[in-house]
């Protein structure tokens, strides 16, 4: 294990063994690339997230930020550091090159990224230019392209997304924030917005507001909003910069975690002058905002990963340097020798379950973003459905599901430092502060499980969960001889109809009327759909994993089933003992997450209205 970053070779194994994302070069869409070029990009990733982004996370998280007069001031160490991940071009990479990115597929994107978000705090100021940046993309005119995006792509300009509102948090339809229109086109707003990250810094030149509002006269509610872009600073025609726009930073947030970044109070038009411009049309601004939502769901869900990663290789390396205790073989023997804790059951115990989150995480993103891969190559529009459709049913699952054991790997990984991980001598406590956050912000867990339920499993009348359940039934049938273990395929195949029956269920109730019990039972139902896909993602990482382990057992001479000769191989070969834990982290979870699938169905079926049916002076005395 060289780096406490990302496990490397579990990245390489996922990307190319799993997905085959370097196959991606045989289509016109991306053939200016190869996998030579894919593991330059990731090894310069790696380089920068080890030289540049980790040694400031401490940092930033003592220095924080700071407003005064208005202006907010970010910890210094981030100057440098952001100087250099714009000069490696990282804001554009998934921008198209004639618009000054480099054009990468989704989910090298996302393979890079996995190295960088490991720093929220910094990660937020470049990547939430690069989501402003591609709104602007996608629905800005030509002159807003060149007068907005294309400095915002080269990290000059910064950008933000600004949605919530005091009292209009979730409920977007509920928004007060208006928009005058002037007789040229432009537009005043008027408004506040609330837990705006990056609102302001001292890092760019100028800063790029996406801001949702109601047009003057527009209906109420979400049918009525639109989407506007709002410059720090007014651009003149030669692009250089006019006079401030009027908005004002009221305050920044003092926050548990991602210290470092600028969670910000903006009170705008408070002198009748801010200047706007409508970006794409009239009232259709959360159809705009759904866009930039969704890449920052999966991104969030990297978050969730990105933490997990780097908590549960820092808590492995420190069970295998703390000493304490004698084996379990010598416990009564007070004059045993002391030994790492990693010998320990239950340090395995969680160590593993750690392990097979973060490889089932890892799978779930990779491969989401490789369907929206998939989705731009398709060469007929069938296919394109198809791909497009399992990654809608997934996006919601990434964000929620991942960010939650995210945070839950990284609270485990705090466990296994005992006392030491509690204090601030090691880093896991920051990273379990940090990684909170990613359960909230851009749309509560619970508010996407109701997106899971509500919209994601009707879609094209179920045909996208069908397509996901077949693509799960493939994987199943592909390795339903796999050796040795085909007691965790039926594990797996065991969950995946509970997932179907539950699926069809929920819809019989909603068809019936009982539409309460879907939304009651949202939650849980996105974290069963969680486990499921885990549990199948692992089984194809087996899979995989079982072959090459067969294939390098045969070049040694070694009989798979000889467990001990096996074993020893692992001891001798890295790439054996990796392969093996592949298979041991699908079995864990097949053994000891999976039956908690069936516990979930079981509860969503009684139909429980307890929530609903205490009374609210019940909750307390």
């Amino acid at each position: 294990m060289t780096s406490k970053i990302v496990d490397v070779k579990d990245q390489h194994f996922i990307m190319y063994d799993m997905l085959g994302v370097d196959k991606l070069c045989e289509y016109d869409k991306f053939k200016d690339f190869s996998r030579d070029m894919f593991d330059m990009i990731l090894n310069e990733a790696e380089k920068i997230a080890t030289d540049v982004i980790f040694p400031t996370l401490s940092e930033g998280d003592k220095e924080g930020c700071t407003l005064k007069d208005g202006k907010v001031s970010v910890p210094k160490c981030y100057h440098q550091a952001l100087q250099k991940f714009k000069d490696g071009g990282w804001i554009g990479m998934m921008f198209p090159p004639e618009e000054g990115g480099q054009g990468l597929p989704n989910s090298v994107a996302v393979g890079a990224s996995d190295w960088f978000y490991h720093n929220l705090a910094f990660s937020a100021y470049p990547f939430a230019a690069a989501g402003a940046a591609h709104l602007i993309l996608t629905y800005g005119n030509d002159a807003q392209k060149r007068k907005y995006m294309d400095k915002m792509v080269q990290g000059i300009w910064g950008g933000t997304m600004a949605l919530t509102e005091p009292n209009a948090g979730t409920d977007l339809g509920n928004m007060t924030t208006k928009a005058i229109r002037q007789p040229d086109g432009t537009f005043k707003l008027q408004g506040t917005k609330i837990f705006i990250t990056a609102a302001d810094n001292d890092l760019f030149e100028n800063i790029i507001h996406p801001v949702l509002a109601r047009i003057e006269g527009d209906p109420a509610g979400t049918k009525g909003i639109s989407i506007f872009l709002m410059p720090k600073y007014l651009v003149n025609e030669d692009g250089t910069l006019g006079r401030r726009n009027d908005y004002e930073i009221s305050s920044i947030e003092h926050k548990m975690g991602i210290r470092g970044s600028a969670t910000c109070m903006i009170s705008i038009g408070d002198n009748n002058n801010c200047y706007a411009e409508l970006l794409g049309n009239e009232r259709e601004g959360m159809k705009v905002m759904f866009q930039m939502m969704n890449e920052a769901r999966l991104m969030v869900g990297l978050q969730g990963l990105c933490n997990g990663s780097i908590a549960y290789l820092h808590a492995l390396q420190y069970t295998k340097d703390r000493i304490q205790g004698s084996s379990l073989m010598e416990f009564k023997n007070p004059n045993a020798l002391r030994v790492p804790i990693i010998q320990h059951p239950d340090v395995r115990r969680m160590l593993l379950s750690m392990k097979s989150a973060i490889d089932s995480m890892r799978g779930l993103i990779y491969f989401t973003a490789y369907c929206f891969d998939m989705e731009k190559v398709a060469r007929d529009e069938s296919e394109k459905d198809k791909w497009i459709g399992i990654a809608e049913v997934l996006t919601p699952i990434v964000k929620a599901y991942c960010s939650d054991v995210g945070f839950k790997v990284t609270e485990t990984a705090m466990q296994c430092y005992g006392g030491y991980g509690f204090c601030c001598e090691y880093p896991v406590e920051q990273f379990l502060r940090d990684v909170k956050i990613a359960s909230i912000y851009e749309g509560a867990n619970g508010v996407q499980a109701l997106d899971l339920i509500g919209r994601k499993l009707g879609m094209k009348k179920g045909a996208y969960f069908m397509s996901l359940l077949t693509e799960m039934g493939n994987t199943i049938n592909k390795y339903k001889n796999l050796n040795g273990n085909t007691d965790i395929v039926a594990d797996v195949q065991n969950a995946v109809n509970k997932l179907a029956e539950m699926g069809m269920y929920l819809a019989s109730c909603a068809k019936q009327g009982k539409f309460l019990i879907p939304v009651n039972n949202a939650y849980p139902f996105l974290m069963m759909m969680g486990k499921v896909v885990s549990g199948w993602l692992l089984l194809w990482q087996a899979g995989v994993a079982q072959e090459k382990l067969e294939t390098l057992a045969k070049e040694k001479g070694i009989d798979t089933n000889n467990k001990q000769a096996l074993s020893q191989l692992c001891k001798d070969n890295k790439d054996a003992a990796f392969y093996s834990g592949k298979i041991y982290s699908a079995r864990f979870f097949a053994k000891n997450v999976l039956p908690e699938v069936n516990a979930i169905a079981e509860s969503i079926k009684t139909e429980d209205m307890s929530i609903l049916d205490i009374p609210e002076e019940s909750f307390a005395s």
